[in-house]
């Protein structure tokens, strides 16, 4: 079911809590990777390696991580850089998998967070999340999942 290079593994213990208060209902609680890192999800890399790096630096000093966390965060999307996208781009390949996800197993919630940011420095996440048919995430992989604000897939 996950697109080749896509990981699940349970989410940590906060991401399991703030997704349980925006959907009770939840049973499983998953972090989705390529590589160890999900910043592909959402954005394409930059061919420059280095510009690449910079951009997720920046990324990371604005969500006020501390340098401990930015180099470890730093360290898991280079291991990322070694997964080949899938034709169309992780982005697509994401929504891809959303879709038929919520053709599967009905209603799912993504929320979209970046591990070592400083609490509270992106703002709180919304109580109420956002709902969205699963073919509107289809016809806008780019744009359908913002950090930090929770989307409820329905079928």
């Amino acid at each position: 079911m996950l697109p080749r290079g896509l990981t699940a593994q349970p989410a940590e213990r906060q991401v399991h809590r703030e997704i349980h208060a925006l959907h009770p209902d939840a049973q499983t609680v998953a972090s989705l990777l390529v590589g160890a890192c999900s910043c592909d999800l959402v954005r394409p890399r930059h061919a420059d390696p280095l510009e690449d790096e910079r951009r997720h630096r920046a990324h990371r000093r604005r969500a006020g991580a501390a340098r401990a966390a930015l180099l470890a965060s730093l360290e898991r999307h280079r291991r990322g850089a070694q997964v080949r996208a899938p034709a169309g781009g992780w982005p697509r390949a994401l929504a891809a998998f959303v879709a038929e996800h919520a053709r599967n197993a009905g209603e799912t919630l993504y929320l979209l967070t970046f591990e070592g940011a400083a609490p509270g420095s992106a703002g709180p996440v919304p109580a109420r999340p956002r709902r969205m048919p699963a073919a509107d995430v289809v016809s806008l992989p780019d744009h359908w999942l913002q950090e930090r604000h929770p989307v409820l897939v329905t079928p």
